[in-house]
């Protein structure tokens, strides 16, 4: 990330794939501000509409739990694996992979607010640009 992100701002890097079982994968590069920090998950799904449903649970779930995933996660904790459970119970997993494809979505927010649906409109049209654009250079192929 060449700027520098605001210590007020959060940003949610989105992509997705349609993996070889058919399943969507969707993948968030989460960049906390306040604790400059970076937290990648990612999440599987059958359909779209219930990824798109999935995403915006976990943009949520990330943003009102950044303190205690960071404090499990990153700086206290005896246990590395309290957050990955954590995450587990929300439906994410950590990504293991150090680079999004080049097609993502983003969305940035203060920390702690929640997720107004009208935000996740362009990054829904930006995922969904991305799965078509996969399929048609499938069927050139």
């Amino acid at each position: 990330m060449a700027a520098k992100l605001s210590q007020n701002r959060n940003e949610y890097r989105c992509s997705i794939e349609v993996n070889q079982n058919g399943k969507y994968c969707v993948r968030i590069r989460a960049t906390f501000g306040r604790h400059s920090w970076l937290l990648p998950v990612y999440f599987l799904a059958s359909s779209f509409d219930r990824a798109m449903k999935k995403l915006q649970q976990s943009l949520q779930f990330l943003q009102h739990q950044e303190d205690r995933l960071w404090f499990w996660g990153v700086d206290r904790s005896d246990d590395p694996n309290l957050a990955a459970e954590m995450l587990r119970e929300a439906g994410l997993r950590l990504d293991r992979r150090t680079e999004l494809p080049r097609k993502a979505a983003s969305v940035s927010l203060p920390p702690e607010r929640s997720v107004p649906a009208f935000l996740l409109v362009p990054v829904r049209r930006g995922l969904a640009e991305s799965i078509e654009s996969e399929r048609a250079a499938v069927a050139s192929d």
